[in-house]
């Protein structure tokens, strides 16, 4: 690897920490390979595995480009989540809430035809309880305070990601629809799905864990009638990866907010991916090391796009 700067790279791995940076030179490093030049493959994670020196052009200041092209990632992924996760609660509470207020605690809206499925109701109210009873929220202190029942509307401001999704996973199946309804989805399992996927995203963005060349064993479904996903033409790889995960995002986006220009900030950013050995857009889904596939998403060309700001705090990547 070459190091350009000693002082400043020692300054680094002092500030990232070498095992958190490491991950992301691993792919640069060079693969071990066998007597027919065929790679090796560890038989503890039945991988290829890698040798402790690097391929020609690995650079530090590359790398550590690549650490903050992650950090920028999540940053954009957290983004769009919130909007995701504030709106699909809304509608959740509006929904279900319209039948009866304290239908949170109502056993009769929930799917319980199975002893694993009644096991998973009691596992989200006692989750679900645990949320409210910890929330610092003023509307859940007043209700509490003035000891009233606290309507749907009100406790969902104490769930997270994790609690929204799995309470729409335990909802009978007629609930679903009207959820999924209001967000333009056929498939009752397929938002189950993407919610379920997306939460696991969102924690590995809130704990700071890399996610530019993660791979899910989950692979996403697709609504193959939408003519957007469609067109996308989707592979497994990407279903798995984050370009499959960015494009369902975006699909959900495109239904709660029209006018988003999310999209075109995400395909700056992708496009902007440092140039290293092992690092491809293949690594992240995309069917080519061409960058961001615009046209499938209507954009055109990047420069027409550059006066629009990236947010406030992609002024704190500011390498000092």
């Amino acid at each position: 690897m070459l190091v350009e700067d000693r002082v400043r790279a020692e300054r680094k791995l002092a500030q990232v920490g070498y095992y958190r940076l490491s991950g992301f030179w691993y792919p640069c490093r060079r693969l071990r390979l066998d007597k027919n030049g065929q790679p090796v493959i560890s038989p503890v994670n039945n991988k290829p595995e890698r040798l402790d020196d690097f391929e020609n052009g690995t650079s530090f200041n590359a790398i550590f480009e690549l650490y903050l092209f992650d950090k920028k990632l999540r940053q954009l992924m957290l983004d769009a989540i919130e909007r995701i996760e504030v709106h699909v609660r809304s509608v959740i509470a509006n929904e279900i809430g319209y039948y009866d207020p304290l239908a949170y605690q109502n056993p009769n809206f929930i799917n319980q035809t199975t002893r694993r499925q009644q096991q998973s109701w009691n596992n989200w109210l006692a989750r679900q309880n645990e949320k409210v009873t910890q929330s610092k929220e003023d509307c859940i202190n007043w209700h509490r305070q003035n000891n009233k029942a606290m309507p749907f509307w009100v406790v969902v401001e104490a769930w997270d990601f994790g609690t929204m999704s799995m309470y729409f996973g335990i909802l009978k199946r007629s609930y679903q629809n009207k959820i999924c309804k209001r967000l333009g989805i056929s498939d009752p399992t397929v938002l189950k799905n993407w919610l379920q996927e997306i939460n696991t995203l969102r924690n590995r963005c809130a704990h700071h864990t890399r996610i530019w060349n993660q791979c899910s064993n989950n692979p996403l479904p697709i609504l193959e009638k939408e003519p957007y996903l469609a067109n996308l033409k989707l592979d497994n790889d990407a279903k798995k990866k984050i370009y499959g995960l960015i494009s369902v995002i975006w699909f959900l986006i495109t239904k709660i907010g029209p006018n988003s220009k999310w999209i075109i900030k995400i395909a700056d950013l992708i496009d902007s991916k440092p140039k290293l050995p092992g690092c491809f857009y293949k690594s992240m889904g995309f069917p080519n090391e061409n960058g961001f596939p615009r046209d499938k998403f209507g954009l055109t060309p990047r420069e027409t796009y550059s006066d629009i700001p990236l947010p406030l705090y992609y002024t704190c990547f500011e390498d000092l």
